[in-house]
């Protein structure tokens, strides 16, 4: 099995779930992060902890990505630990929903939403960028890889304008919108992005209850992570600006 090998992960939002699992399988890797950030809103939290426990490559990292002063002093907390090497690889992992309907949903849900889905992942690209840029132009650095300088942004399929998925089983307007603009967000990165070795994907975990249709899903969290990390190192330059699942499969946009 292809392996995931980067000097440097910036994972959000894990305090528990996707995040939380995500970061015990960078820590599982033959080869795991030298630096491995992981931003919680609670960096008190008793899960993160017991895993950053006895790691002492994992940095906890307070982190609300929908405060620029939040993310601003995260950054300067990551310059310190990685120095002129800059960063690898970030996971723009942090989501929020409310479950509504076309009939019921709401300007607050869907400004809600958005802030953490989309915006939130637009600030730290932005912020981050020097540290991925000095990544990117690290000697020894060619190739587009999430090993040299990647942003990953998890989305869903609910986002697929085209695929419109499980409309039936959840409709979750805010939730399908934010995604469909993260992917927006995704290729926007890509395309600005792309020329300074910087690889920007989106990627859908797989993680959604109710099941999806044939084929589509849930599946378990062990399966989802396991494959987020093989797809990651399967990343290329020809994957710039693309949709995945957690399967290794290309999804419409």
């Amino acid at each position: 099995m292809d392996e995931l090998s980067v000097g440097s992960v910036l994972l959000t939002s894990c305090d528990g779930g996707l995040g939380l699992e995500l970061l015990k399988g960078l820590l599982e890797q033959r080869r795991p992060p030298r630096h491995l950030f992981a931003a919680c809103l609670d960096p008190q939290g008793k899960a993160i902890n017991e895993v950053a426990l006895g790691n002492p490559s994992v940095v906890v990292l307070p982190l609300d990505m929908t405060d620029p002063n939040s993310i601003k002093a995260a950054v300067g907390k990551v310059q310190e630990k990685v120095g002129s090497a800059g960063l690898n690889l970030l996971i723009n992992n942090a989501s929020n929903t409310r479950r509504s309907t076309l009939a019921t949903e709401t300007a607050e849900n869907m400004t809600l939403v958005y802030t953490t889905n989309t915006i939130g992942p637009l600030q730290m690209s932005q912020a981050f960028l020097p540290l991925l840029k000095e990544a990117a132009e690290a000697e020894g650095q060619h190739e587009m890889s999430c090993s040299r300088a990647a942003i990953i942004n998890i989305s869903s399929i609910l986002g697929s304008i085209e695929a419109g998925e499980a409309w039936e089983e959840r409709q979750d307007i805010c939730y399908r919108c934010s995604k469909a603009a993260l992917n927006m967000l995704t290729k926007c990165l890509a395309l600005e992005y792309g020329d300074r070795g910087i690889l920007c994907v989106s990627v859908d975990p797989g993680c959604v209850t109710p099941p999806l249709g044939q084929g589509m899903g849930p599946v378990t969290m062990e399966e989802s992570v396991q494959g987020v990390l093989r797809l990651l190192a399967q990343l290329s330059a020809t994957s710039n600006g693309t949709f995945w699942d957690w399967r290794g499969q290309s999804l419409p946009w």
